[in-house]
């Protein structure tokens, strides 16, 4: 296992490579989030013992069974949709939430993180394709909220992040990603307090190098890790 994962891994850098000397970026403003969604702790620490330390989940009950089996250096990324009953659980445990797709849930976070004393990092989730299977802000919809938002003393706004169509062809998600960067860079010239827009979060196993070309500088690679669920 650890082998196919170590060969895996190299091959995603290199493309990270690529992908950043195509568009002129340095491949260090590229972090990479190895999505372990329903895969073993064997896998997370093989990937782990290759030097990754930044992990994405989709679910909370994942997370709380696998970060107290991990080491503390690992970093858990909740990339998927978020309910609010489970925010209280979740806090502890992770980096950053890159699914904030709701004042409400902003609110929950608030709420738990003020609790327990910490800020915690998030990403607000924009639906750039207006997809009805998918969760997020629209982008219209993302400046009011994030001067709600920035309110919160225990949330700080990191940037955006958005799951774009399923696609055959990766190109056929440049327009996504590049509107997506748009409203990115708008929105940090702003200079909005208690926002950074540090963070853009998009590109997944099939269109992460795309993504990157456009601007991405967290990208959330699965399938190309860890093999086919």
């Amino acid at each position: 296992m650890k082998e196919t994962i170590l060969a895996n891994l190299e091959q995603v850098h290199t493309n990270i490579r690529s992908a950043c000397d195509r568009s002129g970026r340095d491949a260090k403003e590229v972090t990479l989030i190895a999505v372990s969604k329903t895969k073993p702790l064997q896998a997370l620490q093989a990937a782990y013992d290759c030097g990754e330390r930044h992990f994405g989940e989709n679910k909370v009950q994942e997370i709380l069974q696998k970060a107290p089996m991990l080491p503390d250096d690992l970093h858990f990324h909740m990339i998927g949709h978020l309910q609010r009953n489970k925010v209280r659980q979740v806090l502890p445990y992770v980096t950053m939430i890159h699914s904030v797709d709701s004042l409400r849930l902003a609110s929950e976070i608030q709420k738990e993180a003020e609790r327990i004393d910490k800020v915690i990092d998030i990403l607000l989730e924009v639906n750039v394709a207006k997809e009805e299977s998918k969760f997020g802000f629209t982008a219209d919809e993302v400046l009011d909220a994030i001067s709600q938002i920035c309110r919160f003393p225990n949330i700080k706004v990191c940037g955006l992040m958005t799951i774009a169509p399923f696609v055959e062809n990766s190109e056929q998600n440049r327009p996504v990603f590049q509107k997506l960067f748009q409203l990115y860079v708008d929105i940090k010239h702003k200079n909005i307090d208690n926002t950074n827009m540090s963070v853009l979060s998009m590109g997944m196993t099939g269109d992460y190098q795309v993504a990157i070309e456009e601007g991405a500088t967290m990208i959330r690679v699965g399938t190309g890790i860890f093999g086919v669920r």
